[in-house]
């Protein structure tokens, strides 16, 4: 088995191949500026409402009330953090100005390189690609839309979808069933720790890679990529470190 040549790569979507948190500042700025002609705000109360929404962004849960959408939990959540900050507002409509002025900039902001496009179109001349994105279907979707990218995939698989996400093995099952490939022949590059790192290890993939970008930080958690790199576009280097490796 150690001797088997990688046949397919596993790619992460957000922060790996598209800068999501860059474009979701660049995002949350538009919306600030809009804050500020709306309600004639300090900017020390506009990054307050900010931080309060990334905040709700980040700890939102998947569970929504019955008829109620994505697109509706997150108005609610510029509504809050108005609320919680300055209290009443008299611009009804506010909160739903600044989720769609924040999503629609956001996608407007996220895009494959050149470089990475180029990346893409070399591997899958020698191994297949699948693209596997935890998170909510419909804002998933939209930005695989957004960015165009099908076209550089054997196969798109949105987790949202799906009974389990990263890092459960079943997902990665389903990936390696769709690519016809064992889990012996993939690799999983990703920039999180605790769902693609940990669960390329858990679906027992042939090797893991980390994008992290912080150079000189220490890893003293459970979870140990098998290689880190601080860009997807360095993948190429590894790729053949693993050649050499089944070729010994």
């Amino acid at each position: 088995m150690e001797g088997k040549a990688v046949k397919a790569i596993l790619f992460d979507l957000d922060n790996t191949l598209i800068e999501t948190s860059r474009a979701g500042e660049v995002a949350l700025q538009k919306t600030g500026e809009l804050l500020k002609s709306k309600l004639s705000l300090d900017d020390d109360t506009i990054r307050r409402i900010c931080e309060k929404f990334k905040l709700k962004l980040l700890h939102e849960s998947s569970d929504r009330l019955p008829g109620t959408s994505k697109d509706d939990l997150r108005v609610c959540h510029w509504e809050e953090s108005i609320a919680e900050t300055i209290g009443s507002c008299s611009i009804s409509d506010l909160a739903s100005q600044c989720y769609y002025l924040w999503k629609n900039s956001r996608l407007e902001n996220l895009c494959l390189t050149p470089e990475v496009c180029d990346l893409l179109m070399q591997l899958r001349s020698r191994y297949k690609l699948l693209l596997l994105t935890n998170g909510e279907a419909q804002t998933q979707r939209e930005k695989v839309e957004a960015v165009n990218c099908e076209e550089f995939f054997d196969a798109v698989v949105i987790a949202g979808d799906h009974a389990e996400q990263k890092p459960f093995p079943s997902i990665f099952q389903l990936c390696f069933n769709k690519l016809e490939v064992e889990a012996w022949d993939c690799v999983m590059v990703g920039d999180s720790l605790d769902t693609d790192v940990q669960g390329g290890f858990n679906a027992g993939v042939r090797a893991t890679v980390w994008i992290h970008r912080a150079e000189g930080s220490v890893l003293d958690g459970p979870v140990k990529p098998d290689y880190t790199i601080p860009t997807v576009l360095d993948l190429p280097r590894i790729l053949a470190q693993l050649q050499n490796c089944t070729c010994e």
